[in-house]
C-alpha cells in the first residue's frame, strides 16, 4: 500500500535544490543502536501517531532495519534473537531473489535517491489490524518541500509481521514495487499512476516471484476469496479495502495471463497512468483488443471460466483453473405470466453479474441505461443439454436500450446470465466515483393457454376470497398487530421488485418490528422506497452481525444472504 502526494512541481523543485545544492539531505553513516525519531502516516498507525522513536536492529547490504524501540526494548533477548534471525532470512530472501527478480522486471527504484545512500530502510511500526505496510512518497521529498518526508528511500511494515516469515517477503515485495513505480512515473515522467494500478503491479509481485504457487495460504487465495464475498467493487475506484485489492488482482491475473507481463512493464515505463496507460501497452506489444474488451473478457471469464466457450472467456493461471463467481440469483415463476422490473446503479468498470432461471414460457430481457453513457451488455445462455454461448446485447447510442428474447425459456433453455458493466471513463483517479442508474426488466409470457388462464383466475379469486376471510378473523382474534404470515424467507429481495409474496413477508416483518424501523407498515408486495429505507433501518440496527462481517458501516437495503439470515432467525423466535 502507497501514501502519496500529488506534486509535480514539489519534484522539479527537490532536483533544481539538489542539483545547485548537492545531496545536502544526505543521512549520516548509520550503525546498529541508533535510535531515531521516523514521522509515520497516523492513517495506518494503530494509535494514530504522527512519529515513533525506532531503534536500528541491523544493517545489510541493502537493507536498514528499524523497529519501534519501546517494543524491541521490552522483548526478551530469546525473541530479539528470534527476530534477528528472521530478517536475516529475509535480507538473503531480498538480495537474492525479490530485489533482482522485481528491478529486473520493472526496472530500479531511485538510486541513490534523496538520502544520497542506495540502502533502503525498512521501518516496523505498529499499525491498525487490516494493514500490512504502506510506502510514503511524502519520504522522496527534502523537508524544504514536504515538511513530514523523513528523506529517505523507505517502506513501512507492520510490527505484527516481523515473527512472520512468510508473510515478510510478501509484504517487503510489494512495497518495493511502490519505491519502483515513484522512481519510474514520478521521477522519470513527473506523472502520478493511478492508485489502482500502482495496487495492482505490486499485488502482482508475490506471483511473479512465485509465492503464490502453493495456493493454499497464498495472498492469491485470500484474493479469490474477497472477490467472491463482494465481486461488484468498482476496479479503478480505490478505497483501499481488501475488496479493492481482490478486484485488481483477478484482473490483473486475467490481464498478465491473456497478453503478457509485458502489459505491466510498457504500462508503467510510459508517459501514461491508468487506463491510457494499459491502452498505450497494448498497442505497443501489437495486440489489437483494447482496456474495454479485456474488462469485458474478464467478466464473461469470472462466470464461465471455460477456454472451450472463447479462447479469451478463461484464466489460465492453473490456481484459478477452477475458479467461478457464482452471479446473484433471480427465480422466475415455473406458472403464470410474470415480470420483473429493477432499478439499480453501477459505477465505472464494476461487473455486475445476473442470472435468471425458472420461468416457463417466452422469456424477454430488457436492459435500459443512462443516454450519454458507454453500458456493455454481455449475456450467457445455456440450453437444456448444457451447451454455453456467448452473445452482446446491442444497445441503441441514444437511449442505451435493448433486448433479447428467448422463447421455451425453462424448457429449451435453462439459464441466462446478464453482466452489464459502465465502461465511460468519467472517473477520476484515487476519487470517489459518482454512481450510475440502470434498469431492467424480465417478463415471462406464453407459459400457459387461454382456457388455463381462465381456471388459474379463478382459483386466484377463490384464494383471495379465502385470504380476506381469514385476515377478518386473524383481526377478531389477534390485535397485537405482531401476526406473522411466513416463517422465513428463501430469495434475495431487493428494489424493483413488485407484487411478490417474500416481498409481502418483508414488509409484515419489518411492521412488527415497530415504528422506528416501518413507521408506514404497508404490506403491498412491491419493494419500493420505503420498503428500502426500512430494511436499511433493519440492517444499521443489527449491524454487528449483518453489516460489520461484510466490511459495511451503513445498510444497503438490499435482503442478501447475511440479512435473511437474521430476520429468518427472528421470524422463528416465538
Amino acid at each position: 500500500m502507497k501514501n502519496k502526494i500529488t506534486t509535480k512541481a514539489n519534484f522539479l523543485i527537490t532536483l533544481l535544490f539538489l542539483g545547485l545544492f548537492g545531496l545536502g539531505c544526505v543521512v549520516n553513516a548509520a550503525h546498529t543502536g541508533d535510535v531515531i525519531i521516523f514521522n509515520v502516516d497516523k492513517n495506518f498507525d494503530a494509535t494514530a501517531r504522527t512519529q515513533i522513536s525506532a531503534i536500528l536492529i541491523k544493517v545489510t547490504n541493502s537493507l536498514y532495519f528499524y523497529v519501534e524501540k519501546n517494543w524491541w526494548d521490552a522483548q526478551p533477548i530469546s525473541k530479539q534473537n528470534e527476530i534477528l534471525t528472521n530478517l536475516d532470512d529475509l535480507s538473503y530472501e531480498f538480495d537474492n531473489k525479490i530485489y533482482p527478480t522485481l528491478t529486473s522486471v520493472f526496472g530500479l527504484e531511485w538510486r541513490p535517491g534523496v538520502d544520497g545512500d542506495n540502502k533502503i530502510v525498512v521501518l516496523f511500526e505498529a499499525m491498525n489490524s487490516s494493514e500490512g505496510g504502506y510506502f510514503r512518497e511524502a519520504d522522496e521529498y527534502i523537508k524544504l518541500q514536504v515538511p513530514t518526508s523523513n528523506e529517505r528511500e523507505m517502506v513501512y511494515l507492520s510490527l505484527d509481521s516481523i515473527t512472520d516469515p512468510a508473510r515478510l517477503k510478501i509484504l517487503l515485495a510489494h512495497e518495493l514495487v511502490h519505491l519502483i513505480t515513484f522512481n519510474q512515473k514520478n521521477k522519470i515522467f513527473g506523472v502520478e499512476e493511478d492508485t489502482w494500478l500502482n495496487e495492482a503491479r505490486a499485488d502482482y509481485s508475490s506471483t511473479i516471484l512465485g509465492y503464490d504457487e502453493k495456493y493454499e495460504g497464498s495472498v492469491l487465495q485470500q484474493r479469490v476469496k474477497d472477490f467472491v464475498e463482494n465481486p461488484s467493487d468498482s476496479l479503478t475506484e480505490w478505497l483501499g479495502t481488501k475488496y479493492d485489492y481482490a478486484s485488481v488482482s483477478l484482473f490483473t491475473h486475467y490481464l498478465v495471463d491473456h497478453y503478457s507481463i509485458g502489459i505491466l512493464i510498457d504500462s508503467l515505463k510510459s508517459k501514461y497512468v491508468g487506463i491510457d496507460s494499459i491502452n498505450y501497452a497494448l498497442q505497443k506489444l501489437g495486440y489489437q483488443d483494447n482496456f474495454a474488451q479485456i474488462f469485458t473478457n474478464w467478466t464473461i471469464a469470472s462466470v464461465v471460466n471455460n477456454c472451450v466457450i472463447g479462447p479469451k472467456y478463461c484464466y489460465l493461471n492453473k490456481n484459478l483453473s477452477n475458479f467461478k463467481l457464482s452471479p446473484s440469483l433471480n427465480f422466475l415463476p415455473f406458472t403464470g405470466d410474470t415480470s420483473l422490473s429493477v432499478a439499480n446503479v453501477t459505477k465505472s468498470w464494476t461487473g455486475n453479474w445476473l442470472k435468471f432461471i425458472g420461468g416457463n414460457g417466452n422469456l424477454t430481457f430488457t436492459f435500459v441505461g443512462l443516454k450519454g453513457l458507454d453500458f456493455r451488455v454481455p449475456y450467457i445462455i445455456e440450453d437444456s443439454n448444457g451447451k454455453i454461448t456467448v452473445n452482446f446485447l446491442t444497445l441503441n447510442k441514444d437511449d442505451q436500450k435493448g433486448r433479447v428474447e428467448l422463447n421455451k425459456f425453462g424448457s429449451t433453455f435453462k439459464s441466462l446470465i446478464v453482466i452489464p458493466s459502465l465502461q465511460s471513463q468519467v472517473y477520476k483517479s484515487d476519487y470517489l466515483e459518482p454512481t450510475y442508474p440502470f434498469s431492467y426488466t424480465v417478463a415471462i409470457t406464453g407459459s400457459v393457454s387461454n382456457s388455463e388462464k381462465e381456471i388459474i383466475q379463478q382459483l386466484l379469486d377463490r384464494i383471495t376470497l379465502l385470504k380476506q376471510e381469514i385476515a377478518r378473523l386473524q383481526g377478531q382474534t389477534n390485535n397485537s398487530g405482531n401476526e406473522n404470515f411466513c416463517s422465513q424467507l428463501n430469495s434475495d429481495l431487493y428494489f424493483g421488485m413488485i407484487n411478490n409474496n417474500e416481498v409481502r413477508c418483508l414488509q409484515q416483518f419489518l411492521k412488527n418490528q415497530g415504528k422506528n424501523i416501518y413507521p408506514e407498515g404497508l404490506i403491498t408486495g412491491n419493494f419500493g422506497n420505503l420498503t428500502k429505507t426500512a430494511v436499511i433501518r433493519f440492517q444499521e440496527k443489527y449491524a454487528l452481525e449483518i453489516l460489520t462481517p461484510l466490511g459495511l458501516t451503513a445498510g444497503t437495503g438490499y435482503v442478501g444472504p447475511a440479512t435473511r439470515a437474521k430476520i429468518n432467525q427472528l421470524l422463528n423466535v416465538r
